[in-house]
């Protein structure tokens, strides 16, 4: 009884007055509401400001469309890209010892510290004309900048470090046990990858591709730089929005920009629910891990028997 008696004057010790409590989320919801409702509903009240004809009649533009499609192609590319590299850098972070593991950690991060629009500068600078391999370029007819392949460099630069800053500390805490256990059973380290370390980080993936693919769509800094803003061949959706706005054409503008805030809308959704899965499927096997023990790679070794 002296114990749940102290348990319980412990626990009203350190939760807050409600004052306090109420102060916090009123001031979260405050902030909530001018920094993200409020755009988010001027956005779509612009955009539907003459009427919901007017709206579609600005997805009718040709360059609406070519900055669609092109934004839609810089991250079909940018993604599963940043898949494989984030994948590999993850696997070697959290299962080897190298020297230079931490000095590659901390270039993974640069794209976080460095400013897209100095990115974009870099690469103009690589590929640009007075550089030696743009005098390479002109001579050999390839076009990096203004093009769709310098889009695709600056796309890939600010967004390579999501799905591998996921994963590594994923990785990390699952540690090498059933690896180890699943390659001492006589998986190869394809199946063992397959089988035992895809399921383990599925979600934490696509929570990764996620983040990924909102951030290459809506990347406007760097793309700016490197883009040329040709209309109708190098504009991404951000850049065409900019266009637009500039010309005094808001419809339009804001049309266009209610793709990008569905996206947004869709990207928080998925994020949800596949923060409610990692953590239902986590529970699920904590609760396993108690009650049977650790979990045996059986399929494996019967498909490398088989």
């Amino acid at each position: 009884m002296a114990l749940v008696s102290a348990k319980n004057t412990h626990s009203q010790a350190l939760r807050d007055p409600v004052w306090v409590r109420v102060l916090l989320l009123g001031t979260a919801f405050i902030f909530l509401a001018l920094f993200l409702l409020a755009p988010l509903v001027a956005v779509f009240t612009e955009a539907l400001r003459k009427g919901f004809e007017a709206y579609l009649a600005s997805f009718n533009d040709p360059d609406a469309w070519a900055a669609i499609r092109l934004t839609l192609l810089a991250a079909a590319i940018a993604v599963p890209v940043n898949v494989i590299f984030g994948v590999a850098a993850a696997w070697a972070i959290a299962k080897f010892e190298f020297r230079g593991k931490s000095m590659l950690i901390t270039l993974i991060d640069l794209p976080f510290a460095v400013s897209p629009v100095i990115a974009g500068l870099v690469f103009v600078l690589i590929f640009g004309i007075h550089s030696q391999f743009g005098a390479w370029l002109i001579g050999n007819d390839i076009k990096i900048l203004f093009a769709v392949p310098g889009i695709v460099l600056a796309t890939l630069f600010v967004t390579f470090p999501f799905v591998a800053r996921e994963l590594i500390p994923l990785m990390q805490a699952q540690g090498s046990d059933e690896e180890e256990a699943a390659i001492t059973l006589g998986a190869g380290g394809f199946k063992t990858f397959l089988y035992v370390t895809l399921p383990n980080i599925k979600w934490g993936l696509l929570y990764g591709v996620i983040l990924c693919n909102a951030r290459a769509m809506g990347e406007f800094g760097a793309v700016s730089v490197v883009s040329g803003h040709i209309r109708g061949l190098t504009n991404t959706m951000p850049l065409h929005i900019e266009i637009l706005y500039n010309e005094y054409m808001f419809v339009a503008a804001f049309s266009v920009a209610t793709l990008l805030a569905l996206l947004a809308l869709v990207t928080l959704v998925l994020k949800t629910w596949v923060e409610w899965r990692m953590a239902a499927e986590l529970a699920a096997q904590n609760s396993g891990y108690q009650e049977s023990g650790p979990r045996v790679a059986a399929p494996i070794v019967q498909e490398s028997k088989a």
